[in-house]
């Protein structure tokens, strides 16, 4: 598994689905790009000896900015690694 360095949390982008307008099935590339996510892995940062909490844990499903991020592609699994700062919110 991923262990993200730095300020970063390891996401797993929730897949949007298929859109349709009448009979015309609009193509992946053409759809908006999702902005959720459900938190896989957040990196623990330490200044000096102490330990700074992040804002969001394992399990969260989360809000962040559309153009966000590193895709990367792991164990047959696709992820987005983000800065802590890009999260949005919790939902």
């Amino acid at each position: 598994m991923l262990k993200p360095l730095g300020d970063r949390v390891v996401l797993q982008v929730e897949k949007e689905a298929e859109q349709k307008v009448g009979n015309i099935v609009i193509a992946s590339n053409a759809q908006e790009k999702p902005v959720t996510g459900k938190v896989i892995v957040v990196s623990t940062q330490t200044v000096g000896e102490l330990q700074k909490p992040t804002a969001v844990s394992e399990g969260d499903t989360v809000v962040f900015d559309k153009y966000a991020g590193q895709e990367i592609h792991v164990e047959g699994q696709d992820y987005l690694v983000v800065h802590e700062k890009d999260i949005i919110a919790v939902i």
